[in-house]
């Protein structure tokens, strides 16, 4: 499984069930839950340089990632403005791509344009990581969402997990079923019928017999682990109007928390906008920020798994 170094992470699909399970164990080991909260791993990557390049807003990609090379020794370059840079003048994605491969051990790049992420692994000699390319991929934020699941649940099959919201533009859903596919793991899609999980992604599920149910409604009898909330993304629509119509289907009120109190674990990839009633934030079983931290452990085993330090 030590086959990671100078790895490019740009699709979830491009790891093996093996490969996924491997990540996540590695992660446990920068986990304060699993290990002594006063290890250090300041030495595994010090004098590696970790390359930023955010083309687009981002607070809790940018920031874990951030946070996660300085825990284990990296120095950081890069910019979260492009306005800032030479692309102002307009030098080419190619060419910023290069310029920060001569000056960094791992590039890490968040950009509003799919297949942006595999066109700088396509340039780029050090490893890439894909930290969300438009409406494409965003492979760390399923790993970290996997990590949570696993890490409150205790294991990966035998769990109903249920995904609701923008099911039809949501990268992270998108993702994050075809992950559960490798699992034995019942999916519950809930979602405004304009929002529905596309064809493409339940035809897959079929072809690995994978169960799931589909509802355009929370249903009364609501039975699953865990329930992913997503926001409806105005960013991914074409029609305005179209979003305006939609954008307030299915928030969850303080009602929700009768399905907390008997044991559905609620998540969200977050930032929220108002599809989850702040009051539900203090229930032991609204996990969206204990998901957000995790995510900085399951990138400070990646970075160290890319540069080969573990």
């Amino acid at each position: 499984m030590k086959n990671f170094k100078g790895r490019d992470i740009i699709d979830i699909k491009d790891l093996s069930k093996e490969e996924i399970l491997f990540v996540l164990k590695t992660a446990k080991r920068f986990d304060p839950e699993f290990v002594k909260k006063d290890r250090s791993n300041y030495e595994i990557a010090q004098g590696k340089i970790a390359g930023l390049l955010f083309f687009e807003p981002s607070t809790r990609t940018e920031q874990s990632f951030r946070a996660a090379a300085q825990k284990i020794g990296m120095g950081i370059i890069g910019f979260n403005d492009p306005e800032s840079t030479s692309i102002h003048k307009g030098e080419s994605f190619k060419d910023t791509i290069r310029i920060i491969d001569s000056y960094a051990d791992v590039l890490i790049l968040r950009h509003p344009q799919g297949g942006s992420a595999k066109e700088a692994a396509e340039v780029a000699e050090i490893p890439v990581i894909n930290a969300g390319d438009g409406p494409n991929q965003h492979p760390t934020q399923t790993l970290l969402d996997l990590y949570t699941i696993l890490k409150e649940a205790g294991k990966l099959d035998g769990i109903t997990v249920a995904l609701m919201g923008d099911l039809k533009y949501g990268r992270t859903v998108h993702a994050l079923s075809l992950a559960l596919s490798r699992f034995k793991v019942k999916q519950i899609f809930i979602s405004h019928p304009k929002l529905k999980m596309p064809d493409e992604f339940t035809a897959i599920l079929k072809s690995r017999e994978v169960e799931y149910e589909e509802f355009d409604h929370l249903p009364q009898k609501f039975e699953a682990d865990f329930l992913y909330q997503t926001r409806v993304q105005k960013e991914r629509f074409g029609d305005l109007n179209e979003y305006k119509k939609i954008k307030d289907k299915f928030i969850l009120d303080a009602s929700f928390r009768k399905y907390l109190d008997q044991g559905v674990k609620l998540m969200h990839p977050l930032p929220r906008i108002n599809e989850i009633d702040p009051t539900l934030d203090s229930h032991q079983n609204a996990i969206y920020f204990k998901q957000a931290r995790n995510g900085l452990y399951v990138r400070e085993a990646l970075l160290a798994l890319v540069l080969g330090r573990l």
